[in-house]
């Protein structure tokens, strides 16, 4: 199945904003500060489109008119999750939009001979088996890491519908992976890369997220 057309992998709209903004971080030229800048933008946008996501019940409210308006409310309390370092990126975006939301944080390093991820931290809000999870990661390529989180997610009790992933950019093999190992989790992201190269690196990407946005480049 080609990744774009997976019923539960969601693409931002593609309009012209949105490739804007992408050109721009995408960008070898582009200095750390409009990186950082631009790259929140995107996030805002993905983390509103999460939310889309959430379930909601009818809900009706009076105006200062005096006049019902039936509308929807949330179901459910959401916590974030980052997986560290370059997930912490998008960290404010969601506290931007969610008052008070609770963030927990996991650490996978991915050994680059091969490839392969190891979960070395977690520390996860302590109801979290009660709430909705936006997992934040910029990158998806393989999805070892990702995979290893929501393996944790689940042993911690959080059921599986209840994920949502958020991120930036991801190569098909990698989401498609994912999606297949995890039948009811939600994709949710702004652009679909060609794949990846021989060390597992996206392409076209835009190099390491993590180093261009704390600004760690060698």
């Amino acid at each position: 199945m080609v990744a774009a057309e997976h019923s539960r992998l969601h693409l931002l709209p593609q309009t012209n904003q949105l490739k804007g903004l992408m050109t721009i971080i995408r960008d070898i030229k582009t200095p750390r500060g409009d990186f950082v800048f631009y790259s929140d933008r995107v996030i805002r946008l993905l983390i509103e489109e999460g939310l889309n996501y959430l379930p909601v019940v009818d809900k009706v409210v009076t105006t200062p008119m005096g006049v019902p308006f039936h509308g929807v409310a949330f179901e459910g309390r959401i916590c974030g999750v980052s997986i560290m370092r370059a997930g912490e990126s998008m960290e404010q975006g969601l506290r931007d939009v969610c008052t008070s939301v609770r963030i927990g944080k996991v650490l996978i390093q991915r050994d680059e001979r091969t490839a392969q991820a190891k979960l070395y931290y977690s520390k996860l809000p302590k109801d979290i088996s009660d709430r909705w999870v936006l997992l934040l990661d910029p990158m998806l390529a393989t999805g070892g890491s990702a995979i290893k989180c929501i393996e944790a997610l689940l042993e911690a009790g959080v059921r599986e519908e209840r994920i949502l992933f958020v991120n930036l950019v991801c190569a098909p093999e990698g989401a498609l992976a994912m999606l297949e190992l995890f039948p009811k989790l939600q994709i949710i992201t702004a652009e679909i890369d060609e794949g990846v190269d021989e060390q597992k690196f996206i392409l076209p990407g835009l190099g390491d997220f993590g180093d261009r946005y704390f600004g760690t480049e060698d």
